[in-house]
């Protein structure tokens, strides 16, 4: 069975509780302190964006020395907390500054939401992903309790052949207005989800990723290739910190 197949297997109730990760970390970097890099002359390293191999959203400085992996679903509260209290100073203190660059992989633990979500943020410009992802976190309750009451009309949706069914699942759960809310037109999302062979392609990606880290939560944070042991902005910040972003 293709990843795809099992996320459509999945039921919309989202178990949020399943989340959280729970993992012991590896020895965490530690360095000298670095100084700030600057971005080329009419830049700056935030609007600086690949879409990496494993299906991931690089901000900043693609050359910095201190690399930051979120694996994280856009369905998580732990995701949403760190979002909330870390997105603003990571981007402004640490990104900016040419010493830190932010991958985000989404790690799709909670199946077509997940996917839907992630599939949305592929149809906007690289540079607006992170930052939608930052809102759909900032509005996380909005977003799962509009899907779970429209449960029956989101799973009747993908009944439908596969080149709608994505597209009428995301407008019964409410994500497409969201979207469209901040600049991603209906018919933009439309488009983009009817791409049934891109979104198997996303699946496969983000799940082999996964797999390779050996990822089993969200968020999990990757400094440096060392799994990082907390999921915290405190927790993160100060391993920043330690690793010479300071």
């Amino acid at each position: 069975m293709t990843k795809l197949r099992l996320f459509l297997a999945s039921t919309i109730a989202l178990a949020l509780a399943a989340c959280n990760s729970e993992t012991t970390g590896e020895a965490a970097p530690e360095g000298e302190a670095i100084a700030a890099i600057a971005a080329p002359a009419g830049s700056s390293w935030g609007q600086s964006v690949l879409r990496t191999e494993q299906g991931g959203w690089q901000v900043g400085n693609p050359d910095a020395p201190i690399k930051l992996i979120e694996y994280g679903s856009l369905t998580c509260p732990a995701c949403a907390a760190f979002s909330v209290e870390g997105g603003a100073p990571l981007h402004a203190e640490y990104i900016e500054s040419g010493r830190v660059s932010y991958e985000l992989r989404s790690f799709m633990i909670h199946g077509v939401v997940d996917l839907l979500l992630t599939r949305l943020l592929e149809c906007a410009p690289a540079t607006a992903a992170v930052p939608l992802a930052d809102q759909v976190w900032a509005n996380l309750d909005a977003i799962t309790g509009g899907v779970q009451a429209n449960g029956a009309a989101v799973e009747a949706a993908l009944q439908l052949p596969e080149n709608q069914r994505f597209a009428a699942a995301a407008e019964a759960g409410g994500l497409t207005a969201f979207f469209a809310a901040r600049g991603i037109s209906a018919d933009q999302s439309r488009q983009c989800l009817a791409d049934s062979a891109a979104a198997e392609a996303l699946a496969e990606k983000t799940q082999a990723a996964a797999e390779a880290d050996e990822v089993t939560g969200t968020p999990t944070f990757f400094l440096n290739g060392a799994r990082v042991d907390g999921t915290s902005w405190t927790v993160v910040e100060a391993a920043l910190q330690r690793a010479g972003a300071r």
